[in-house]
């Protein structure tokens, strides 16, 4: 069996989470298959938005609605950076939040963060060995 991968995110505007995931990470846009889905390459995956609107249900089988305020999941993603400062400025200037960072001089620290639609993510800085 070969399978592969790649992640769907729902944003509020397809527009801005296009510009915020490829000025971010480096994306590029791949296609935009259907109105209102973008599919994203870059870093060996693909990257699905998919425009959602707020209130939403995700499933006809819940009650529960899509929300773009800080929120949390248990599936996130983690980036891992050569530099964690630099990486934590250029998401914040594009509109993440800084939540939480842990300082490891040794083995390479961390920032937990959230994209401007409540999505959690990290930001993993990479040490190389000596």
């Amino acid at each position: 069996m070969t399978v592969t991968v790649s992640v769907s995110i729902d944003v509020p505007s397809l527009a801005h989470g296009v510009a915020f995931y490829c000025a971010a990470f480096g994306f590029s846009k791949k296609s935009e298959p259907v109105p209102g889905v973008a599919v994203l390459q870059g870093l060996n995956i693909e990257l699905c938005l998919l425009e959602k609107p707020a209130a939403s249900k995700p499933s006809p089988k819940t009650s529960d609605q899509r929300r773009f305020e800080r929120h949390w999941t248990p599936v996130h993603l983690d980036f891992h950076v050569a530099d964690l400062h630099a990486a934590l400025r250029q998401v914040e200037a594009l509109g993440a939040k800084r939540e939480q960072v842990f300082e490891n001089p040794e083995h390479g620290s961390a920032a937990f963060c959230s994209d401007p639609f409540g999505h959690g993510f990290c930001l993993l800085e990479r040490k190389s060995k000596p």
